[in-house]
């Protein structure tokens, strides 16, 4: 089997009429041809638009190539962008996208899921979560079968959440890394006796020596890894024991692959996976669940 084509699509790539640029949240999609028929679909995050560009660039390696080698062609992508000085959320995007679209084709051509090719599944379903500051979203996600959830960084919407459902559901604290050291210890504590499930990006985690001080001081799990294009921007924080939980963009991570590596990482330190996945279409939702299904330390998606 060959690939015999690449074709990029762009989703709710509106135009703004006030500058003429993008505006939105835009997703894209992949789609891999083969010569035996079958097609693979895959996503990319990152800068959709840069990364649509660069997957139509890389056409020339790709066209030719067999499908089932995704290791192969994993790592002479990386090779290949790097060399050309494409690295984070852009070269992540790139090789997700194609990564998921190989996964997709092999899965097909052998008739099995993608959970059965990663070694099997171990759980039937995956605990999902989802974003509510106000005790009225928070009702709406328990009606609708949520068990867990996360919310702005604030220990009084956290206390007004924890009053409006109890311990019915779990909850989060998402931070988006806008706070100092000293400011997200002051929030982690104030939050403690509601007991959040995690503290999401207290501050930046690309510095982690402030990353430390937090560890340190907050007794919260801590998670991190959206902004990550990469498994080896995880290397320090898990030598060092400074995160609980990893969730990675699965789109600029580097696919089904890299996250499958990751996930392995993370279990050697006893730490869970919940991939981020805020900004991500349907694609990558059902990569991520094919990748949790298979591995002993899923925590939610």
């Amino acid at each position: 089997m060959k690939i015999t084509e690449i074709k990029t699509y762009l989703v709710n790539a509106n135009e703004s009429q006030r500058t003429g640029r993008p505006r939105g949240r835009n997703w894209l999609f992949v789609k891999v041809f083969t010569d035996d028929g079958i097609t693979g679909v895959g996503e990319g995050g990152g800068w959709p638009f840069l990364v649509a560009k660069g997957i139509e660039e890389l056409s020339y390696f790709l066209v030719g190539q067999n499908p089932f080698n995704i290791e192969e062609i994993w790592l002479r992508l990386y090779d290949i962008l790097h060399g050309h000085g494409a690295t984070g959320a852009v070269r992540g995007g790139i090789i997700s996208a194609i990564d998921m679209a190989l996964w997709d084709i092999k899965g097909k051509a052998l008739g099995v899921p993608v959970y059965e090719l990663l070694g099997g599944k171990l759980r039937d379903a995956i605990p999902v979560y989802g974003h509510a500051s106000t005790p009225e979203a928070a009702k709406r996600l328990l009606d609708r079968g949520f068990k867990a959830f996360k919310c702005a960084p604030s220990s009084e919407v956290l206390k007004s959440l924890r009053e409006a459902v109890g311990y019915e559901a779990e909850i989060g604290v998402h931070c988006h890394a806008e706070f100092t050291p000293a400011a997200a210890i002051q929030l982690g504590r104030a939050c403690e006796p509601y007991r959040p499930i995690f503290l999401e990006d207290p501050v930046t985690p690309e510095n982690v020596e402030a990353f430390a001080k937090v560890a340190e001081k907050v007794n919260i799990p801590l998670a991190t890894g959206e902004r990550f294009a990469a498994k080896w921007s995880f290397t320090e924080l898990l030598a060092r024991n400074l995160v609980d939980i990893v969730q990675p963009e699965t789109t600029r991570l580097g696919g089904i692959t890299e996250l499958k590596k990751l996930a392995a990482m993370a279990e050697a330190q006893s730490v869970t996976v919940a991939p981020h996945d805020g900004s991500v279409g349907p694609i990558v939702e059902m990569a991520n669940v094919h990748v949790l299904a298979s591995i002993p330390n899923c925590f939610l998606l």
